[in-house]
């Protein structure tokens, strides 16, 4: 049996790259083609799966006229079912000894593709690219990340990388246990965590992005935020559930302080503004903690449905 070493040096690995895409008809060309020179190089065996998540433009158009030579694999959907949903469907395609996720905006330097490999051959089940600075995003984005993996760090069991996305290489043991999943409410970095298995970093400089702009904006990252919270922690649940005790235990300290005080004074002129406030402050923490618990009855929802997770409406490659 040969070792993972022996796999790299006589270019015998078999290569699974995984690239979601949407609206990215500009790159297309360019970085497919990067991409392929550099996997070619590297070894004989190898595939790029470009997931398309119901682009609007013409990035299918552009991935049909890509060579034979790159080796790609074509998933259309039906429509935009998310980033998380586009990497499932890649994993569940991909048929190689090391599956590689990246973006095909550039940002994700295909040069540390050689170096993820080192690492997997000295043993690693799982490399990932941890950007060095966020300098390039606004403080206002760097401060919401920062605070949401202070968050997930305290409320959960798992550790996740604050600084660290999707541009990972994982071993054919890491995507048979990421694909046993059947949740279709993804957080794919709480998910990479979660399995475990030996894994390294690997520090790299963020570029430019070469066309366009993200699309990920505030409400997609707070959606995506709540979607994290809810798929690996039940701490807001109890959370809420403490602050419901303690406000019962005030209003029973205030109870016996009112009865005391009027036994003692009597009783003075009605205290309309401390009612209202009251009302006000007891209805807002109600609707709070019910909009906490509609949010996983939300998720049990989704998932008792068994609705599938994304749905292909053409593929393209697979059956060579």
């Amino acid at each position: 049996m040969t070792t993972r070493q022996e796999r790299i040096q006589n270019k015998s690995i078999f290569i699974s790259c995984v690239t979601p895409v949407f609206n990215e008809e500009t790159l297309i060309g360019p970085f497919y083609e990067k991409l392929s020179e550099c996997l070619s190089k590297i070894t004989n065996r190898f595939e790029i799966i470009a997931v398309d998540d119901g682009s609007h433009d013409k990035t299918n158009e552009e991935i049909r006229k890509l060579p034979p030579t790159f080796h790609i694999k074509h998933i259309q959907f039906s429509r935009n079912f998310g980033k998380e949903i586009a990497l499932t469907a890649g994993l569940e395609h991909a048929t190689g000894d090391v599956v590689i996720l990246m973006d095909i905006d550039f940002q994700h330097p295909i040069e540390i593709i050689p170096e993820f490999l080192k690492e997997w051959g000295s043993g690693y089940d799982m490399v990932y690219g941890v950007r060095k600075n966020r300098e390039s995003e606004s403080i206002i984005k760097r401060n919401f990340a920062r605070a949401f993996y202070w968050l997930m760090e305290k409320i959960t069991h798992i550790h996740i990388p604050s600084n660290a996305g999707d541009f990972r290489l994982l071993d054919r043991k890491v995507v048979d246990a990421m694909n046993s999943f059947q949740e279709r409410t993804r957080f794919m970095k709480g998910l990479y965590a979660w399995v475990g298995f030996k894994k390294i970093a690997i520090p790299f400089e963020v570029p430019k992005r070469q066309s366009g702009k993200s699309s990920w904006g505030l409400r997609k990252l707070t959606e995506l935020a709540i979607t994290g919270i809810t798929s690996f922690s039940d701490v807001p649940l109890r959370v809420w559930g403490l602050i419901g005790f303690f406000i019962s235990l005030l209003s029973m300290i205030y109870a016996v302080y009112f009865i005391g005080y009027t036994l003692i004074y009597g009783v003075d002129l009605p205290g309309f503004p401390s009612i209202i406030v009251a009302v006000m402050f007891l209805g807002g923490i109600q609707l709070l903690s019910v909009g906490i618990l509609g949010e996983y009855i939300a998720r049990i929802f989704t998932e008792v449905k068994q609705r599938p997770k994304y749905i292909i409406e053409e593929k393209n490659g697979f059956d060579e």
